[in-house]
């Protein structure tokens, strides 16, 4: 950290009678209370010093943010490892430092600011205060910063980025997680989400200059300067006009009787996805009024997070029934990230998982493609990309169709990175996403967008209709078609990293050491693949195809019958996720047999290698 004299120096009633005894510690304490200007936050500190909370300020104070799969994320509140205004600040002086050295017309090309609406009381902090004091330090340092005047979806940021041509853009948002936490994402002038090594060329820069510079705590420069602008209502209108390319059927949606109602989760999306459906020509849908407006306390769910299914739905589902609408569609409060459900002739809702939903764009996107493509169109020229923890169903389309599939670690900013890679190289991308229901329809945004995928799978159920078919009816055709694919995911909680780095260590080291399991229960295995260490034993080198990711921790292994399952850390939780899926061929539907295996297999796979009851985890099942 930036160094400004000695502990002793600043005149603090609080940091006196000889500090904590621990000189790191001392350092730390006194750079925040020099540096924060936002008063909670720096009495925060001053509070866990008078009550000698020695080790709760190490934790807070000892650590950095580093960039996750989804940029840097964090709970709200006082501390180098919280997100608050002084480390937002610090953040973006690094993001200036490092644009800084890479681009010399950075100023002139500029950056984009986005935010959503979270907000925490107790810490004075808002993803509002955060963005101004973001575009604040790049004002003052005569960046032209575009900066939105209200709140936006997170997909709008990497969107203006590359529409304005500027050199970067951040959206301040914690997208799904719980109401405490905030995040900074960071996108790069291709408009995909920065990867390595950028990631962590920015944190070295960070930690080259964490002492805020004059001008970058004077927020209100988003207000008088000159170099800001507010692209909201250009982008906004050009959005939804290149929406339009993905719109399909446009003479069925104007005609259509098909109600849908849609919850934006007291987020961002109600206004966004009212004019999407209006781009396409549908009615508008009609919004849950409890959930409608922005609200950070996320009031009426228990967790902001519409893949936790019917259990956060229940308002949503119950309007429908009361409308008569039978598809629901849920954004996430950032509106990247979609959920569906559809009712069924039973009168129960079927709430679809990221997998089926992607089974169902898939085959939506490529017939789509082949209706409407010209007489000398390429099929091997057609690409989609799929995270490597999500369903391998495109890859059994691709296969049976003729065109490109691909895999990326999880997280977008891999498949943002690799589509703009592909595009670049004259190939035709129409679909990409990741299980946790991030979908990706096109090419205009090159990140999961949850505002394009609701109106899209609108654009399905009515053209389905006119077939008299549902949504649920076309999934199961399309398993016929293309071979059973059943997955099942889930997580455990834990929030003790030391347990979490023994369990995957014990599995590289199983049957002795640098040995890993050869089977699970009565499961054999076939091959294991360690994306942490770069191990792959299904190739000839024993080398990872995929980079190494050694930040965090993930093993697959695919089974003897067919089965392939995964074992990751999250990069935004405390969690141990698990994927496993069943890949029959098609022809092979007896869905029971298949759907027994898997429960089967992956009860052994929670027995023998997590452990749950030995090292104190808590299950959930999504």
């Amino acid at each position: 950290m930036g160094d400004r004299g000695a502990p002793g120096d600043v005149n603090s009633n609080v940091l006196v009678a000889g500090g904590t005894g621990d000189a790191q510690l001392d350092k730390a304490v006194w750079q925040w209370l020099s540096w924060d200007k936002n008063q909670k936050t720096k009495e925060q500190i001053e509070s866990l010093l008078q009550d000698g909370k020695h080790k709760e300020l190490r934790e807070r104070l000892c650590c950095r943010l580093t960039f996750g799969t989804a940029g840097l994320r964090s709970a709200m509140g006082a501390g180098f490892c919280y997100i608050n205004d002084l480390t937002v600040i610090q953040s973006t002086q690094g993001i200036y430092k490092y644009l800084e050295r890479n681009f010399s017309d950075f100023k002139q090309r500029g950056f984009v600011v986005g935010y959503d609406t979270r907000g925490q009381v107790t810490s004075n902090c808002s993803s509002k205060k955060l963005a101004k004091l973001t575009a604040a330090v790049l004002l003052a340092k005569d960046v032209l910063v575009y900066f939105f005047s209200t709140y936006v979806p997170t997909p709008f940021v990497p969107y203006a980025v590359q529409r304005l041509g500027a050199v970067a853009g951040v959206m301040i948002t914690a997208s799904h997680n719980r109401k405490e936490d905030n995040g900074y994402k960071v996108y790069w002038e291709n408009g995909a989400q920065i990867t390595s090594p950028h990631d962590k060329e920015i944190i070295k820069c960070i930690e080259e200059c964490v002492e805020p510079w004059n001008g970058s705590w004077n927020e209100n420069l988003v207000d008088t300067s000159p170099l800001r602008q507010d692209p909201l209502k250009k982008i906004c209108d050009s959005y939804m006009e290149d929406l339009t390319k993905i719109c399909y059927h446009r003479e069925l949606n104007v005609q259509s009787s098909l109600k849908f109602v849609h919850t934006s989760f007291h987020g961002v999306g109600h206004d966004y996805v009212q004019l999407a459906f209006k781009a396409f020509g549908f009615q508008p849908p009609i919004p849950v009024p409890e959930q409608k407006d922005p609200d950070p306390d996320f009031s009426t769910v228990k967790c902001p997070n519409p893949e936790e299914g019917e259990s956060v739905l229940e308002l949503s589902l119950r309007l429908a029934e009361k409308e008569d609408a039978k598809v629901v569609v849920a954004t996430d409060p950032d509106a990247d990230r979609l959920a569906v459900a559809e009712q069924q002739e039973n009168g129960c809702w079927k709430v679809f998982t990221g997998n089926e939903l992607a089974a169902l764009f898939g085959w939506w996107m490529f017939s789509c493609w082949k209706e409407n493509c010209s007489q000398d169109a390429d099929v091997r020229n057609v690409y989609m990309l799929a995270t490597t923890v999500s369903s391998k169903i495109l890859r059994a389309i691709a296969l049976k169709e003729g065109f490109h599939f691909e895999e990326t670690l999880p997280g977008f900013k891999w498949i943002g990175s690799r589509v703009k890679n592909l595009l670049d190289n004259g190939k035709e991308v129409l679909f990409a996403f990741e299980e946790s229901i991030g979908f990706m329809c096109g090419t205009s945004v090159l990140d999961k967008d949850g505002v394009s995928a609701a109106v899209v799978i609108a654009e399905m159920a009515t053209y389905l209709q006119c077939q008299s078919l549902t949504l649920a009816q076309k999934l199961v055709d399309i398993y016929e078609t293309y071979g059973y694919h059943i997955s099942k995911t889930s997580y455990f909680l834990c929030y003790d990293p030391p347990t979490i780095k023994r369990i995957f260590e014990r599995l590289r080291n199983f049957e002795g050491p640098q040995s890993y399991p050869s089977c699970c229960g009565v499961y054999n295995i076939l091959h294991v693949r360690d994306i942490t260490t770069g191990y792959d034993s299904s190739q000839l080198n024993k080398q990872s195809v995929l980079p190494v990711s050694k930040s965090s921790q993930m093993i697959t292994f695919s089974f003897q019958n067919g089965c392939v399952a995964t074992l990751r850390t999250s990069g935004t939780e405390p969690k141990i996720k698990y994927y496993a899926e069943m890949c029959a061929l098609p022809g092979h539907s007896d869905r029971g047999v298949l759907e027994e295996e898997l429960q089967k297999l992956i009860e052994a796979l929670i027995e023998n290698f997590l452990e749950p009851a030995k090292n104190g985890l808590t299950w959930r099942s999504a």
